[in-house]
């Protein structure tokens, strides 16, 4: 198998799957000449919804502007301070900055790549307003002991769900030491990321488990004050034409996107399943190789990234060894938000997410990958360990 190609992500394949599906749900909003908002965005916000458990769900365009719509509906603005991970995509603390807020960064549970509970409380000051969990790679943070905290500090929460469309919440608690109270953990296990906040923050990126065919994104609350501020804020702010009553923002979900998320949503489950069937074989293979850490398989975890650890500094070279065989992989994150050049100089080190950032390698991972190819990148893997020095 030398010669075999194994992309990070192939999305030309879920297309052909879906094509005709897809080009009838196009031709209907081309029919309509609806293109901004319209009965299919109308559409796809109640059937998500109804998916997540939430009484509303905002399209709106893009995942970051779903955060910063959200942090503005929440009224978090200049002076507050927002606490979250180090460890994920800029957007997330960028858009704590765009509303004048600062983030505060509490480190990592090193085996859930997600915020360690345990570190939240001690960065909880007079200034902090909400907490940002990140749900990385799919996996849903700990969210019992995160709401328990937020609930004792009166603090809102406000979920960066770009990576989880689709996973449930088990109800772990990893770094909490067993306190969380037992109401609020069964309060929400099994429920959806971006249903047990305040807020959720969804995007639809090609690349997402659920992906449109360009920037979307989706704002989810079971609160009607926060619902409504949203809908102002993503139209200019104001609900009608020409009675702006805030200063907003032009981040509309496009009809077309709407119609092309709803077909694919009905296939989310299915893909997510096959996501963590992938996931779970990659583990088995890998389980025993010496220096790779395997990420843990728990129960609600969607892969949107299956990430492993590469210990002893080998983690470029293995990455260069798979290329070299075909195979690609990529790094997320090198750099973790608080060592970027935008906030140098200003934060203490998060030791764990500088260290789990010089070791995570993410493998491919899509639903239509072949059980042989995910075979061959282990076997690459292995065989890169025992080679390299």
């Amino acid at each position: 198998m030398s010669d075999v190609k194994i992309p990070i992500l192939n999305l030309q394949e879920q297309y052909r799957n879906l094509k005709d599906e897809i080009q009838a749900a196009v031709n209907g909003v081309l029919d309509s000449g609806q293109f901004i908002l319209g009965p299919e965005v109308s559409r796809f916000e109640q059937e998500v919804a109804e998916y997540l458990g939430t009484k509303h769900a905002i399209g709106v365009n893009s995942g970051t502007d779903a955060l910063i719509i959200g942090l503005r509906a929440l009224g978090i603005g200049p002076g507050d301070e927002v606490i979250s991970t180090p460890f994920s995509f800029f957007a997330t603390a960028e858009s704590i900055s765009n509303v004048g807020a600062k983030p505060v960064f509490a480190d990592i549970d090193a085996a859930t790549f997600n915020i360690d509970p345990a570190g939240i409380e001690a960065k909880i000051g007079p200034r902090t307003k909400a907490i940002m969990p990140v749900h990385l790679y799919g996996n849903p943070a700990a969210m019992a002991a995160i709401l328990q905290l937020a609930e004792a500090h009166k603090l809102k929460v406000i979920e960066d769900c770009a990576q989880s469309f689709g996973a449930r919440y088990a109800g772990g608690c990893r770094g909490c030491d067993d306190r969380c109270d037992d109401k609020i953990r069964s309060a929400v296990t099994g429920k959806q990321t971006g249903s047990m906040g305040h807020v959720g923050a969804f995007s639809f990126f090609p690349t997402k488990n659920l992906g449109a065919y360009g920037d979307a994104g989706l704002i989810s609350t079971n609160d009607d004050g926060i619902a409504e501020l949203a809908r102002k804020l993503r139209v200019h702010g104001g609900l009608q034409r020409y009675r702006n009553e805030m200063l907003g923002y032009n981040s509309r979900l496009d009809s077309l996107q709407a119609a092309i998320l709803r077909v694919k949503l009905n296939y989310i489950d299915a893909w997510n399943q096959q996501r963590r069937a992938i996931a779970q074989r990659y583990s088995q293979l890998l389980a025993d190789v010496a220096g790779v850490l395997v990420p843990a398989l728990e129960e609600g975890h969607v892969f949107h990234q299956y990430t492993v650890r590469i210990l002893d500094g080998k983690r470029d070279a293995v990455r260069q060894f798979l290329c070299e065989r075909g195979i690609a992989s990529m790094v997320y994150y090198p750099i973790p938000q608080d060592r970027l050049p935008v906030y140098e100089g200003q934060y203490p080190a998060n030791v764990t997410s500088d260290r789990v950032g010089k070791q995570v390698l993410s493998l491919p991972i899509y639903p239509e990958l072949k059980f042989e190819h995910v075979d061959w990148v282990a076997m690459a893997i292995a065989e890169a360990m025992r080679s390299l020095p």
